[in-house]
């Protein structure tokens, strides 16, 4: 069961304990599903009986408890448990088949993954100032817009209604890539930083682990194919996700990583060649690490906390890859192109330990583990190259 067809359960059976006369309240549009959160369990959590619990007309823990007996007769769903005031805590029948159904939800609609109607038929009129940040910000705002069904028109003059802290200086001498990057992954309220960090081709530059992330995943693909065999979603053959856990904890300093194939100086014009790629100017880029204390970003493995004993952990992508159709409706609806710009730098922390994990090492044989793992890199790497796109930035094959 994908986290969409989930949250389709969770609303049917809201719908059924409406016809039941067990809740008398209309039915929301959609249910937002979220990781459980400290004390809570299992694979997903919900809020929807607080949401409902005022017109309703009942106690949150009353209204959860309803719902509860309803979800225990869904199929796909292995128990429900109700925590705090009310949230139910939802989990599934099996990890894997939730993992390996994201993955084939995410290869089925590529880059195209996450989008929705919920601004269809809405035309967004943004107003902004003549200043560069709030330029880039509105272009930005209105491809996102677009993929939730709406339609954005960029107008200047008064009343303003979108104006993010302009750029102390020109981003131009960035290039356009790391300019967009420096102007787009602040929040609109903090000032950016225009400064030469966004072109260090290290683990210290956020934009750098996404781009390094998408490319090594390309390269990954051409790798397999060299080795004959493809992507296949299924069972990754990690015990407890163990492989992944040893692989952050290990960092790539001592991890056998087969190397990429070889990728001569790229032509002017090519994808290589843009300001954010290695060149003469640049030192040779630096494998990310799988923890990055520079940037603030909590470690993939950290970011889930513990389910119920007993219950094995999900791997650390599923969240990020399950979480991206309400990080895209958010940004769209809220025109806040930064929560996408640090969603896809979640997505790539989370990616990062996977890689040296694709490929058979020396004389192991290409498996059914090997043909998922790629699998759930690609779909990763599409989730990337989708964000970045929608971004305005390149998402380079080689780098």
């Amino acid at each position: 069961m994908t986290p969409a067809e989930l949250s389709r359960t969770v609303l049917d059976a809201v719908r059924r304990a409406v016809d039941a006369g067990e809740l008398d309240v209309a039915p929301p549009e959609r249910v937002t599903l979220t990781e459980p959160g400290p004390g809570g369990c299992g694979d997903f959590a919900t809020n929807v009986a607080l949401r409902l619990a005022r017109p309703a007309a009942q106690p949150p823990l009353r209204v959860a408890d309803i719902l509860r007996a309803r979800l225990l007769d869904a199929e796909g769903v292995r128990d429900v448990v109700v925590t705090g005031p009310g949230f139910l805590n939802i989990s599934l029948r099996a990890r894997d088949d939730l993992l390996t159904g994201l993955v084939r939800e995410i290869r089925a609609r590529g880059t195209e993954y996450g989008y929705g109607d919920a601004l269809a038929g809405q035309t967004v009129v943004l107003r902004v100032p003549y200043e560069v940040r709030a330029e880039v910000v509105a272009d930005a705002v209105a491809r996102i817009v677009a993929t939730q069904g709406g339609r954005a028109e960029i107008e200047h003059g008064e009343p303003v209604t979108l104006r993010p802290v302009p750029a102390p200086e020109d981003p131009a001498p960035l290039g356009p890539d790391a300019a967009r990057w420096a102007l787009l992954h602040p929040a609109p309220h903090d000032r950016p930083r225009i400064t030469a960090d966004h072109l260090v081709q290290r683990e210290i530059n956020p934009l750098f682990r996404i781009r390094y992330a998408h490319a090594r995943v390309r390269a990954l693909v051409r790798n397999a194919h060299d080795l004959g065999f493809t992507a296949e979603p299924g069972e990754l053959g990690f015990a407890d996700h163990a492989g992944t856990a040893d692989a952050e904890e290990r960092g790539y300093a001592g991890t056998a990583v087969p190397t990429p194939e070889a990728h001569p100086a790229s032509a002017p014009g090519s994808a290589d060649s843009d300001p954010e790629s290695p060149s003469t100017s640049h030192p040779a880029p630096e494998p990310p690490s799988a923890s990055h204390p520079a940037s603030g970003a909590a470690a993939p493995a950290e970011a889930h906390p513990a389910s119920a004993p007993g219950v094995t952990r999900p791997h650390p992508l599923q969240t990020p890859l399950a979480d991206h159709p309400r990080i895209l409706q958010a940004a769209a609806t809220l025109h806040a192109p930064d929560r996408l710009a640090r969603h896809l730098l979640a997505v790539a922390d989370a990616l990062l330990p996977l890689l040296p994990e694709v490929l058979p090492v020396g004389e192991e044989k290409p498996g059914a583990a090997h043909r998922a793992r790629l699998a759930l890199a690609e779909a990763a790497g599409a989730v990337l190259a989708g964000g970045l796109s929608l971004l305005g930035i390149d998402a380079p094959e080689h780098l």
